[in-house]
């Protein structure tokens, strides 16, 4: 059977009023420093230095002083950690930041005004009911000793109705404490919790980190596919030929040396950038610059129009791993030599690789071309790729921001 929870039964109410006598703890310094200003202006003095004692007046004057304080010392942390302990409130967590904004300061002001201004009353008709529910629970021993009443009351059945009045005075004071707890629980996450513009910060870097994960998963794709299907065919040419031509199985074999130490530096970037370290010492993305290394190991016989060092930094990063997926995609799926042919236009970029289809290749249009037509549309470009008269034809074009002057010349891969 489920156990209904009221106020009086309920944990959290506790909690809550502990932490509204926390609010009344810290607004005691507040209430202090009001009696004094009021004994210096002439205002009558209060009989002690309590809560319960101050007068109304000067309460509500040091409300605008809470608020005060709330704008420039450093609270929001304490207030943080005794919403989200004592009112059990769920507080998302706001954007980092160096220094608080004018509408954070605001916010937490307002918040930290209400929790010392509510805490401090419900605290002081704590500090005042207690005692008081404790007496009326005697009155019918001790009778009325104390003349709280103003007037004499015998001890006996003319004051048994002490006991009923304190249950009901302390359920009033429960329910209190659990209303007013429930209101800063409400109002918690509004006033210390991120804004809508916080929340729309939060969720665009979101967004970013997910798109630079998704980006350094395709350049390991792109850049440890590469050198494996280049090891792979490699280490076998070289099983073949080991005994009766060393010099080819050498050659192989610094083949995949070269692109085992490039895949790891790739790899080494790719860490460096998944675990926020500095940019200083890691190796830099690859560009068309390092195109003949990449033709050399593959052994493809490309064509380039144009001075591919102009080209802007991310049309270059991006076509290079377009250009190394495409030979990759050339290695596992067809024969003989890859042709690439790369043009330097003068709004644009052409990327072109050909190979013969290899018989019962099974070869289709995978994660690798999905990968290069998902480069080519952020760039605004356009890709074309499958198969036409026996030949794998991936066709990339990608759109610049300047000019350069054509240069024509020729790599050829050993």
């Amino acid at each position: 059977m489920r156990r209904i929870l009221t106020p009086l039964t309920s944990p959290s109410t506790y909690l809550r009023w502990t932490c509204l006598i926390l609010g009344g703890a810290l607004a005691m310094p507040y209430v202090m420093v009001g009696t004094v200003v009021s004994g210096l202006l002439g205002l009558p003095e209060a009989q002690s230095y309590t809560l319960v004692s101050a007068q109304p007046v000067v309460f509500a004057g040091v409300l605008p002083l809470i608020a005060l304080t709330g704008l420039f010392l450093p609270v929001r942390a304490l207030e943080l950690t005794a919403a989200r302990g004592l009112l059990d409130a769920r507080i998302d967590s706001g954007p980092d930041r160096r220094a608080r904004t004018w509408a954070e300061r605001r916010r937490t002001a307002a918040w930290f005004t209400l929790h010392l201004g509510i805490g401090a009353v419900l605290a002081g008709a704590t500090l005042a009911l207690v005692p008081f529910v404790v007496w009326l629970c005697l009155l019918p021993l001790l009778g009325d000793r104390l003349g709280f009443f103003g007037t004499a009351l015998e001890a006996g059945w003319s004051s048994a109705w002490g006991p009923a009045a304190a249950v009901a005075t302390s359920v009033l004071l429960v329910h209190a404490v659990a209303g007013a707890g429930a209101l800063l629980a409400r109002l918690a996450p509004v006033l210390l919790g991120p804004t809508p513009a916080d929340r729309l910060a939060a969720l665009e870097e979101r967004t970013r980190r997910l798109a630079t994960r998704n980006r350094l998963a395709r350049e390991l794709h792109d850049s440890v596919g590469h050198a494996l299907s280049l090891v792979t065919i490699q280490a076998g040419a070289a099983g073949r030929v080991l005994d009766r031509d060393p010099e080819a199985a050498r050659a192989a074999l610094a083949v995949i040396e070269e692109s085992a130490r490039s895949a790891l530096e790739d790899l080494d970037h790719v860490l460096g950038v998944l675990r926020e370290e500095e940019s200083g010492g890691r190796a830099p993305a690859r560009t068309l610059t390092d195109l003949p290394e990449l033709v050399r190991s593959t052994g493809a016989v490309a064509e380039v129009t144009g001075d591919l060092s102009a080209l802007p930094a991310l049309v270059s990063r991006e076509a290079y791993r377009i250009v190394q997926e495409a030979l990759t995609n050339a290695i596992r799926h067809g024969c003989g030599t890859a042709r690439l042919a790369a043009a330097v236009c003068d709004d644009h970029l052409e990327l072109e690789v050909r190979n013969q289809i290899r018989q019962r290749s099974g070869r289709s249009g995978g994660r690798g071309v999905a990968g290069m037509r998902e480069r080519v549309t952020l760039l605004g470009g356009h890709l074309d790729a499958g198969a036409a008269d026996g030949e794998w034809r991936v066709a990339a074009r990608l759109p610049l921001r300047g000019a350069q002057e054509p240069v024509r010349h020729s790599l050829r891969g050993s």
